[in-house]
């Protein structure tokens, strides 16, 4: 790095700095599918998404099956809709682990990061509304000498 004289040349050297900011691409498979894995609670979800007519398909049924209460569905639709493009991915998930609530928040994870990966440009519409995060929310386990995690046995003088 050249010796620095002045502010104006400590200016100079770090918008040349700033100007390398890490680009995103496109990542892609093979088959033009893209990729992602989603977390919530104990649930992990494998997202694929490729063009196609808006099918979205979890564990081999159809979404509307597989997660029966409406917030559900709405929750796993929540990326798609935010970003306008409903109707134009196909969507192929596989989840384990954990409950419903929390296959739905893993597959709402999951989606985003895959929509990010086809279009990079989408990136900024869904951090800013924290579909990209990964909710680090876990239940706590349970304490020796306790009856739950925090709850103590009930106390008793006699």
């Amino acid at each position: 790095m050249a010796e620095l004289q002045s502010l104006e040349d400590l200016g100079g050297a770090l918008d040349a700095e700033a100007s390398e900011a890490p680009v995103h691409v496109q990542k892609l498979d093979a088959q033009g599918r893209a990729y992602a894995t989603g977390k919530r609670k104990d649930a992990i979800a494998r997202v694929w998404i490729k063009p196609g007519t808006g099918k979205i398909t979890v564990n081999k049924k159809d979404y509307v099956a597989y997660f029966a209460r409406p917030v559900l569905q709405l929750i796993l639709r929540q990326p798609i809709m935010l970003t306008n493009r409903e109707g134009q991915y196909d969507v192929v998930a596989t989840v384990s682990g954990g409950g419903l609530s929390g296959q739905a928040g893993a597959l709402r994870h999951g989606l985003s990061k895959a929509l990010t990966h086809y279009e990079p440009e989408l990136r900024g519409i869904l951090k800013k509304e924290g579909f990209l995060t990964r909710d680090s929310r876990v239940v706590e386990r349970k304490k020796y000498g306790r009856r739950k995690a925090r709850r103590s046995f009930q106390f008793s003088k006699r």
